[in-house]
């Protein structure tokens, strides 16, 4: 199992894990639909964002990525997996990666996400605290969002 930096051709993969992860939590196909362009990556995205993917017995299997928002403040802005390696430890390996690389800045100061309700409480376990909401298209549905504090 090894993480490497994504490059232009992974964005159909990244966007199928992307899709596939989503939907793992239940939402139906008409909110999947309007969510199309959210959820793909595209090959623009990945040359001007950082974009590590997860490889396990040579497939792809999950990634993350993210931007510099300020020049001491890093927004996570994706964290999948495909639906058959949730709840199995990737998602921590991944986010232990994530945290690993951008300690390795030290001008880094906090981390930001705006997490899908499901995930929440994975992103807590990792020290994260939510700070507000983030209205979406679907009524009475929020984003939470998160922040850790490197300092």
């Amino acid at each position: 199992m090894r993480i490497e930096k994504a490059n232009s051709d992974d964005h159909k993969i990244l966007t199928e894990i992307t899709k596939k992860s989503k939907a793992f939590w239940g939402y139906s196909e008409e909110q999947m639909a309007q969510w199309e362009d959210v959820l793909t990556i595209t090959k623009e995205y990945i040359q001007t964002n950082f974009a590590y993917k997860l490889i396990k017995e040579n497939q792809v299997i999950g990634y993350y990525s993210y931007f510099n928002t300020e020049t001491y403040i890093v927004k996570l802005d994706n964290l999948f997996l495909l639906p058959e390696h949730i709840g199995k430890g990737f998602g921590n390996y991944l986010m232990d990666d994530f945290l690993n690389r951008i300690k390795e800045n030290r001008d880094i100061k906090i981390v930001t996400l705006d997490a899908d309700p499901n995930a929440e409480k994975f992103y807590q376990k990792f020290g994260f605290t939510t700070i507000g909401q983030l209205e979406t298209s679907i009524k009475n549905r929020f984003l939470p969002i998160m922040e850790l504090k490197l300092i």
